[in-house]
């Protein structure tokens, strides 16, 4: 293993019935690095990524995180996953509390942390993302923008070693795809190790440590962004690149 390697996957495989979504993958995620993971739908990148925190449960291969197989059955995956923030499409924000209840209702139960802590933390990040004056409104009287603002900083109230986006900006519309991605960015640039499958090209050029480029459950390619997209060696890379650029 990298030594520097948070997550590193091993030979990953997972099939859904005949169909093998992820075909022997070995891939790791650095300290501080920003992995991105593109291709086209179905290609098994959400899959790869929901295996990282086991969320799917790999049939072979193995997922270590800091150097601890946590596909083991030994394992209590739900302390691991505590250190592994996951950011989904459909922000999956509880829709009975209020945002501040959102962010605080984790680090209380399962950290154990004071009240007055936890919304200190809570406060602290809404304001780092715009919405300290939306700490009490209730998840149906927000933008879908700021929904998923707030679902990365739930996250994030958690102090997470490591942070996955799971195509975060695709239930978005449009024009607040801007709003996540800027969260995205500030985090990358301030050193969150983070794993992101999009189709934001922009992001994954300007934001990617590494671009990670997936089709039939397999990694075809992997470079900086700046060779991958400028100079991709695969024709199936290169095909992919000429209908979405």
């Amino acid at each position: 293993m990298n030594g520097d390697f948070i997550i590193e996957a091993i030979n990953v495989t997972k099939r859904f019935g005949k169909i093998k979504a992820v075909d022997g993958v070995s891939a790791g995620i650095a300290k501080g690095e920003t992995l991105v993971i593109v291709g086209p739908s179905g290609s098994g990148k959400s899959t790869f990524l929901r295996c990282l925190n086991m969320l799917e449960t790999p049939e072979s291969g193995t997922v270590l995180f800091n150097g601890v197989d946590i596909t083991s059955k030994k394992i209590d995956i739900n302390l691991y996953r505590q250190k592994i923030g996951m950011v989904f499409q459909h922000f999956n924000l509880f829709p009975h509390m209020t945002v501040l209840k959102n962010m605080t209702a984790a680090p209380m139960k399962l950290q154990k942390k004071k009240e007055s802590d936890a919304v200190e933390k809570a406060m602290a990040l809404l304001s780092r993302v715009g919405l300290a004056d939306r700490a009490l409104a209730y998840p149906y009287q927000l933008s879908g923008g700021q929904k998923q603002r707030v679902a990365i900083v739930r996250a994030l109230c958690m102090e997470p070693e490591v942070m996955l986006f799971d195509e975060p900006t695709s239930a978005l519309d449009p024009e607040m795809v801007g709003e996540a991605l800027d969260v995205m960015k500030d985090l990358a640039r301030g050193g969150m190790t983070m794993a992101v499958v999009t189709h934001e090209m922009n992001f994954a050029r300007e934001a990617a440590s590494r671009v990670i480029f997936m089709d039939e459950g397999k990694i075809v390619e992997e470079n900086s962004p700046d060779n991958l997209f400028a100079a991709p060696a695969s024709p199936r890379l290169k095909s992919f690149l000429a209908k979405i650029l």
